[in-house]
């Protein structure tokens, strides 16, 4: 059995909601009548105190949705310079949007320090780009961004006129990390995404939560980036499978990240940070990375071999798979000692 660390995207549809997805009503999400489609936008909007929902294709396409919802031609997005928004989405808010980026650091826990937000913010002056979105993201990095900080940030953002959105592709492994209830953590914000094929074990898709209004305005700009689906229900059935069984069960991954960590922990010739969430990094030197990860490839356990090693777990790794991967780790650091 191969234990695959590369990312909680690779998971595979279980025999439960591959029936479910057979088994889905189907109309047409253009013409608003499939009834899958519109159940899943229902009952996500309703567990996290949104008015209205949007199926999309994609979190990339769901944030850049949100984005070109909020923003105009030349506004400016407030952005953590480690958001995935920012700089592991191909610069579509630029590209396609026309939106300026304004990249700020993210400190050590996630968040982007207050007085920085408060200082990038442009005044109203035809120099400057207008400032009209404060995105933030949690997780990031798998860090959970505290509620407390979220209500500072969001609070700071309406009291100087922006809008604010939440991209929360691993929405729910934060509520399980802060130990919250599901609509505390969007509280405040006017929007948020939500990644369903992550660690909830979808096989495509995500959800734009907003305002009736804002998401009637979204629907324009899903079409304009060809997002617009036809009988998605196929897809949104496996949304709605992954959030009656797949939540409660992150506790699980969070559960292996940590055993996984203590076990690498035992290997000197590696630096370990975390876990964070459902997420493990390890540091080692350049030469080592590639040498290593053919070694686990050959061994079953795939990782994306690099200096900086990302291991994340999730519904398809069980504690016996953690185990077998921390073995495979110590053998090949044993072999150069």
């Amino acid at each position: 059995m191969t234990i695959d660390l590369r990312s909680d995207t690779v998971t595979r549809p279980s025999p439960g909601m591959r029936r479910a997805m057979h088994d889905a009503d189907l109309g047409d999400d253009v013409l608003g009548d499939d009834p899958t489609v519109n159940r899943l936008q229902a009952v996500l909007g309703e567990r996290l105190g949104f008015e209205a929902g949007l199926f999309m294709p994609s979190g990339t396409q769901s944030n850049l949705t949100a984005l070109m919802t909020h923003c105009q031609r030349g506004d400016e997005v407030i952005v953590g310079q480690s958001a995935h928004t920012y700089r592991y989405e191909g610069g579509g808010a630029a590209v396609l949007g026309s939106i300026q980026p304004q990249p700020l650091d993210n400190a050590a826990d996630g968040s982007i320090p207050l007085e920085k937000i408060a200082a990038a913010i442009k005044p109203d002056d035809p120099h400057f780009a207008r400032t009209r979105l404060l995105a933030l993201e949690n997780t990031i990095g798998g860090k959970a961004v505290p509620l407390a900080y979220c209500r500072q940030a969001t609070e700071l953002a309406h009291s100087r006129g922006l809008a604010t959105h939440l991209d929360g592709a691993r929405y729910f492994n934060a509520v399980t990390a802060l130990g919250c209830g599901e609509r505390a953590l969007a509280a405040g914000f006017d929007s948020a995404s939500i990644c369903l094929s992550k660690g909830l074990g979808a096989p495509v898709g995500s959800m734009l939560l907003g305002a009736r209004d804002f998401i009637a305005r979204a629907r324009r700009a899903r079409k304009l980036l060809g997002g617009g689906l036809r009988q998605a229900g196929v897809l949104a059935a496996a949304g709605l499978y992954a959030l009656e069984h797949h939540v409660a069960r992150l506790a699980e991954d969070h559960a292996n990240a940590q055993r996984l960590a203590d076990g690498l922990r035992r290997i000197e010739a590696i630096q370990v940070d975390g876990p964070h969430t459902n997420m493990v990094f390890v540091h080692m030197k350049n030469e080592q990375a590639e040498a290593l990860g053919a070694w686990l490839c050959e061994r079953g356990i795939l990782v994306l071999p690099n200096a900086s090693m990302r291991l994340v777990t999730h519904l398809d790794v069980d504690a016996a798979g953690v185990d077998r991967a921390v073995r495979a780790f110590g053998e090949f650091f044993a072999g150069r000692g």
